[in-house]
């Protein structure tokens, strides 16, 4: 991964949800490069351990249910408890599971934002203590465009990436005053292996995607990671409250 190197970052705990594949996987391996200590959660032990074991022992794996509010407080707790204050936190982990407005029933709707949206205000809570006590700290929550697109069949999907929005701004305004930033990162059509294995089956359907894009290229996981990158540092130091696209233009 070709990226700048931010000195404002080394040597800092940083925490990343939904960290073992994916996008979220660019992010452990873009801030390790940037030679933080860094801690991911998941739920996917074989690529998460695996993931850890790749990048030295400054990465670190901690199995975790992020749908589940008492395992994301014993989690962060435990860490913070073992390695120190978190100073920037990426809320990354989603899950765009496609369901029609009429197969939707409660527990789903439940089950999408509590992975979705509700982990992100709970591992934020998680995490604030040992960011006060820094008088400073990053956090960032990743949206998605699809909530701006009208995707067929991702209602419970697109109104919590929606609000992710709200979250980030009203955040933002109550946890200033400590120093601490929130900012939100919209990928695009990111091609992880996961979405050209479930929605972008062949070539075409790719071609298709980037041809609605101002920029024709493939984006991926290390087009994210380089803006997340940006804002965790001191070099974005005076922007809050605000959302970053990273979608090649898609129109």
């Amino acid at each position: 991964m070709q990226q700048t190197h931010y000195s404002s970052l080394a040597n800092k705990n940083v925490l990343i949800t939904g960290g073992a594949t994916g996008i979220g996987a660019d992010l452990v391996t873009a801030f390790s490069y940037n030679e933080c200590q860094v801690f991911f959660l998941d739920i996917q032990d074989e690529p998460g351990r695996s993931l850890s074991s790749s990048l030295g022992e400054r990465t670190h794996y901690i199995h975790c249910d992020l749908t589940c509010v008492e395992s994301i407080k014993k989690s962060v707790t435990g860490l913070i408890d073992k390695h120190g204050p978190i100073s920037v936190l990426v809320n990354n982990a989603a899950n765009d599971d496609r369901c029609t407005i009429d197969k939707i029933t409660p527990d789903y709707w439940d089950w999408s934002h509590s992975i979705n949206a509700k982990s992100q205000v709970f591992t934020a809570q998680a995490v604030l203590p040992s960011m006060k006590s820094l008088n400073h700290g990053v956090i960032i929550n990743l949206s998605s465009i699809a909530w701006r697109l009208g995707i067929a069949d991702l209602v419970a999907y697109s109104t919590a990436k929606a609000g992710i929005h709200g979250l980030t701004r009203a955040l933002a305004r109550d946890l200033g005053s400590y120093n601490i930033r929130v900012n939100t990162v919209e990928p695009g059509a990111i091609m992880t292996e996961k979405q050209k294995r479930l929605w972008y089956l062949t070539e075409d359907d790719v071609k298709r995607m980037v041809e609605r894009q101002m920029i024709k290229q493939t984006l991926t996981g290390e087009d994210v990671a380089r803006v997340v990158l940006f804002l965790a540092s001191d070099d974005s130091a005076a922007i809050t409250g605000q959302s970053l696209r990273v979608d090649a233009g898609f129109d």
